[in-house]
């Protein structure tokens, strides 16, 4: 019997450390179910997309993808890990961000101009041009957004001079049936509403040095180069290429979640998209440009 209680004792210790462990493994994979850390792969893309600035999923296997400098449509083949097709689209210009409406894509110049090319793979697809209207000139987000058959679009810098809103970044929508901007911001964040939540949840930002030089409050920019819409959970992902910082969202504008990112693994994060499963892919954007693949872990 003494045996019995020796072992029953035992067995006991070992399940409640292992619970105990599994509870800080790694609160940051918990809480977004990806392991920002270590990339399931990486993809090095060739020398003519080094200033890649923009990504989106085609199918399973490919994305299509726009560089800043030069008027070119190149889809990615992620099994073969190279260009299989390329077009041009329009003349050389700074084109940030891309995203695909069934066999439509689109593609946003920093001006806020929109290209939308139809039948992407045909080659007597005839493009489309819209001037938007935004009222801001860097912007460089872009996602579909297929609840609300809309465009988001995320200006990287503050679309208004007014003081009032010196510390407010606003996502504005392009309705895809009117093919209008809709005038009013679709979210408005409130930076110093973010810094608050990365303080009170303790999570790694940017810090400002107080008068001792010691830092005590974070320290957000929030400018950004990219975003996207989990296909499974709707949440708003958003990357500030700038800072190497992941932020989560839900569709109510509200903070979920931030991350700072690895600057050895993410040197420049311009690009990001989902594949339908789940599986988020991030581009950067260097001399040796990069798609980092990071597997959906709740599945």
């Amino acid at each position: 019997m003494t045996t019995c209680y020796i072992i029953l004792a035992f067995l006991l210790n070992v399940f409640l450390n292992d619970d105990h462990h599994d509870k800080h493994i790694d609160r940051s994979v918990a809480a977004i179910d990806y392991n920002l850390s270590a990339p399931d792969k990486i993809y090095i893309l060739p020398d003519v997309l080094r200033e890649i600035s923009g990504i989106t999923e085609t199918d399973a296997s490919s994305v299509a993808c726009v560089q800043d400098e030069k008027g070119i449509l190149f889809i990615y083949d992620l099994l073969k890990e190279k260009i299989k097709q390329q077009y041009h689209f329009s003349n050389n210009g700074d084109y940030e961000g891309i995203t695909r409406v069934d066999k439509t894509i689109y593609i946003l110049r920093s001006d806020g101009m929109l290209f939308e090319i139809p039948s992407y793979e045909s080659a007597n697809s005839i493009i489309k041009s819209y001037a938007t209207g935004i009222p801001a000139k860097d912007n460089e987000g872009l996602c579909y957004d297929q609840k609300s058959n809309r465009l988001l679009i995320a200006p990287k810098s503050n679309s208004t001079k007014d003081s009032d809103n010196k510390n407010k970044r606003f996502i504005y929508a392009f309705d895809l049936k009117s093919k209008k901007l809709i005038k009013k911001p679709l979210f408005v964040f409130n930076l110093k509403a973010i810094e608050k939540f990365a303080s009170e949840n303790k999570f790694k930002v940017p810090m400002k040095s107080g008068k001792k030089g010691d830092k005590k409050d974070p320290d957000i920019e929030f400018r950004p180069s990219a975003i996207g819409i989990h296909p499974l959970t709707n949440k708003l992902f958003l990357l500030s290429g700038m800072e190497k910082l992941l932020f989560v969202f839900n569709m109510n504008g509200e903070t979920e979640y931030i991350e700072k990112l690895d600057p050895e693994l993410f040197p420049q994060p311009e690009g990001i998209t989902f594949l339908k499963n789940g599986d988020m892919l991030i581009s950067n954007e260097n001399n040796k440009p990069t798609i980092l693949k990071f597997n959906y872990l709740k599945k």
